[in-house]
């Protein structure tokens, strides 16, 4: 089982995604962006240095949200996703293929990697319950 963390980040009033490369395994799907927790590594440690050293960015892991177990054809992963907040560095594409800003009412219309599917479904149970 690979711990993998994931980060929604969010900025005026959108959230980033990210497209994975056709070279990636889930070639060209969308996900949250992240990735594995090393050894002795915190998950908010984990997922500020994966969002540093593959989009450029600084973030703050805030809230935890329902970790995904998934197993894959070839692996078995435990996505463990975060609310982020933004906190500086210009978004450069060091693996992925493409990146979008996109409002969450806006999630659905996005091919996303499977284990992917189901925290986009509780983020936006979520953001509906603190928009009432």
């Amino acid at each position: 089982m690979m711990k993998v963390t994931c980060a929604i980040l969010e900025q005026d009033q959108h959230v980033l995604i990210t497209q994975r490369s056709a070279t990636m395994s889930q070639p060209l799907l969308w996900e949250f962006p992240g990735g594995k927790v090393e050894a002795g590594e915190s998950e908010a440690a984990a997922l500020a240095r994966e969002i540093k050293e593959e989009l450029a960015l600084e973030v703050e892991p805030l809230q935890r949200l329902t970790p995904v177990r998934y197993t894959y054809k070839a692996f078995e992963i435990e996505l463990i996703p975060y609310i982020c907040r933004y906190k500086g560095g210009t978004l450069h594409l060091l693996e992925h293929q493409a990146y979008k800003w996109v409002a969450a009412e806006a999630l659905l219309q996005f091919d996303w990697c499977p284990a992917d599917k189901p925290i986009v479904a509780e983020y936006l149970r979520l953001r509906s319950i603190a928009s009432r």
